[in-house]
């Protein structure tokens, strides 16, 4: 699907007052940092909820979201502008198939990322899904082989569902933080991320409840279990992310097809050769000069 262009974000509108004050405050935040421009790369399992989080960021029903159809197979960028600032966010088709890392859908939104800079990564996954597996170390894994390791540098885990009760009578928060260490640890693994990196500059977890149900405040915004208007707080952790440090990431030809071997082994040549000249063909060019100052003359010389 062909990217949208660009235009005003009349969905901000859409949010309570209080809302769009503090979504203006981090926009002109970002302004003051010189960042005009955001590009916000949504992946994760298919299922988890990627397509209602960009509807909900925009404000807008930008994606077209069914519990009755499968995601969209195919990469779609939605632009917005406001107030001189431009926000994009990239929704994709579900990283997983039959069990099993979809080799080709990565491949897609790989050459739809070509010669764009991803500014922040929402890895996506449910609050729900109780349990990790080697599944999910190997989607990690396939986001960090096609866009290199510093792309974690500039993500945060979004867990979506956040509107529910824990089960055997575990506290929210418990809940949460189990549910989010595991999920980092697979992060980790997957990555092949230091223990210590991820304590030095830690990924962050966000909650969302994209759902009709989620309940409200006194200023009528959508809140977590714990009272958070979780859209202002999803974009201050964006924030966040985006002025902590460091460059958005340029997927460009090299990045997508992989450093190529033949330039690897081009490197060692002049090493190899050198080690030819010095240790093969001078000690053989020693060997003859000593051979020849040996010999003896023969007796009829």
């Amino acid at each position: 699907m062909a990217a949208q262009l660009g235009r005003e974000w009349t969905g901000i509108q859409q949010f309570p007052a209080a809302t769009q004050t503090k979504l203006h405050e981090l926009l002109g935040k970002l302004k003051e940092q010189n960042v005009s421009t955001l590009t916000i790369l949504v992946m994760g399992k298919g299922g988890v909820g990627k397509s209602s989080i960009v509807n909900s960021i925009i404000g807008e029903r930008v994606v077209p979201v069914s519990a009755f159809q499968s995601e969209n197979p195919r990469p779609m960028m939605v632009s917005r502008t406001r107030l001189g600032f431009t926000l994009n966010l990239i929704d994709t088709p579900g990283l997983v198939e039959g069990g099993y890392v979809n080799d080709q859908a990565l491949q897609i939104i790989k050459n739809f990322l070509l010669n764009k800079t991803i500014d922040v990564l929402l890895y996506v996954d449910r609050l729900d899904a109780y349990r990790v597996d080697n599944l999910d170390r190997q989607v990690v894994k396939a986001i960090t082989d096609s866009f290199g390791k510093e792309i974690w540098r500039r993500g945060l885990v979004v867990l979506t569902h956040a509107q529910l009760s824990p089960p055997d009578g575990l506290m929210y928060d418990d809940f949460f933080f189990r549910r989010s260490e595991a999920l980092l640890k697979v992060v980790r693994l997957g990555a092949k991320i230091k223990k210590q990196d991820i304590k030095n500059t830690p990924i962050p977890v966000v909650l969302v409840e994209n759902s009709g149900r989620c309940n409200k405040n006194e200023s009528d915004e959508k809140i977590l279990p714990n009272g958070t208007a979780w859209i202002p707080n999803l974009v201050q952790t964006i924030t966040d992310v985006v002025l902590s440090g460091g460059t958005g990431i340029l997927v460009d030809k090299k990045l997508i097809e992989g450093p190529n071997p033949n330039d690897r082994g081009k490197l060692v040549i002049p090493f190899i050769l050198a080690f030819q000249y010095f240790f093969v063909i001078k000690r053989i060019e020693k060997w003859i000069r000593d051979d020849i100052a040996s010999e003896s003359r023969p007796s009829w010389a």
